[in-house]
């Protein structure tokens, strides 16, 4: 990350002018970055909503001097706006919200890592753009297959951001405030997996021991276990970004709820079980979600408030249902912007401190 002879990137703009003329003069702006009244066959770049995209680096290419480099605290500025202006828009779908943030995040990874910067600087950088990337990701929804968005992609995208900020993290230099907290949302987006837990497991005590991390340390601990009260009453707690990073296991831990509890309650004749009871159980967000989750996996209905559980029924064909996850990730934002969330110098923690894990 640091070096005398890498540069000190210079450009005072999110994107160098250079660029912002170039893609202009191509036409190859985001519908993101168009001035007010030129979107018609010569739309114009804005220059405060024009950010530098990413451009892979070629073998021999020469290093982009310093005034095509931002230094950190017009990337941290980039990120800012990025949260505030960009992820925030109602006007296009989360998928080519996600889509747009993912490039433009990759670009200031790749300023960053072109430059000399100090590692606390970098830090910051990276885990404000790691959580911009986590909330944009996360709000996706089941159209995401048929959009601008590569799920697959954005994915591989998010683990190489954790990969740079626990790189950092690594090279020393802290403390850094925030590191219990992004080391938690490692293990979280990567719940189940033995090689997170493990590294994970390595970091100093005083780290381990953060409240942060013991509560993640404690949701792993369900899910593997398959505990499903304990590990949806834990992910009901967790703050908005923990949320957003485990979002992803959701639909896997509600089915196998739901296979568990189809094993156990099956029968030739059937047993039922009240829909409310299974919004309680796995967090739904309400008696219409429970009933598509059921038919989704071949379980009959007894009316609109009750599921039968017939032996022979339950399937798992096709994808997981995709869930809204209001209760669990869109409410934690308790009236706050993402620009705050992102921005916190710690997250608040969005329960009760005095709710240890159970």
């Amino acid at each position: 990350m640091s070096g005398s002879e890498l540069p000190v990137g210079t450009c005072l703009d999110m994107c160098p002018a250079a660029e912002r003329v170039q893609r202009e003069k191509e036409r190859r702006l985001h519908p993101f970055e168009v001035a007010p009244g030129y979107r018609g066959d010569q739309p114009r770049a804005d220059p405060q909503r024009v950010v530098k995209e990413y451009s892979r680096p070629a073998a021999g290419k020469i290093r982009p001097p310093p005034s095509q480099l931002r230094p950190p605290s017009v990337l941290l500025a980039t990120v800012r706006y990025l949260a505030s202006e960009v992820a925030e828009r109602t006007d296009a779908s989360p998928a080519e919200v996600a889509s747009f943030v993912a490039d433009r995040l990759r670009a200031v990874r790749l300023d960053l890592a072109l430059q000399s910067a100090g590692d606390a600087e970098v830090a910051l950088v990276l885990e404000a753009a790691l959580a911009v990337l986590l909330a944009v990701v996360a709000r996706l929804g089941p159209d995401t297959a048929h959009s601008p968005a590569d799920l697959m992609l954005l994915q591989a995208q998010v683990q190489e951001s954790f990969g740079s900020l626990r790189r950092c993290y690594a090279l020393g230099g802290g403390p850094h405030h925030r590191q219990a907290a992004f080391q938690g949302l490692f293990l979280l987006y990567n719940l189940g997996s033995v090689e997170a837990l493990h590294e994970v497991l390595q970091l100093p005590a005083a780290l381990r021991s953060c409240p942060a991390l013991c509560t993640v340390l404690a949701v792993d601990s369900a899910f593997r276990e398959g505990n499903t009260a304990r590990l949806f009453r834990l992910l009901r707690t967790l703050p908005y970004l923990q949320s957003c990073a485990v979002r992803c296991h959701v639909g896997r831990a509600r089915r196998g709820a739901l296979a568990r509890l189809s094993r156990a309650l099956s029968t030739p004749k059937g047993q039922t079980l009240p829909l409310s009871f299974l919004v309680h159980l796995l967090a739904l967000d309400g008696p219409e979600e429970a009933r598509y989750l059921c038919q989704a996996h071949g379980l009959p209905l007894d009316g609109q408030e009750r599921v039968v559980f017939l032996r022979g029924h339950y399937t798992e064909e096709g994808l997981l249902p995709a869930g809204t996850c209001q209760v669990l990730v869109g409410s934690k934002l308790g009236g706050r912007t993402l620009e705050e969330v992102v921005m916190a110098e710690e997250e608040d923690e969005a329960v009760d401190r005095s709710k240890s894990p159970v």
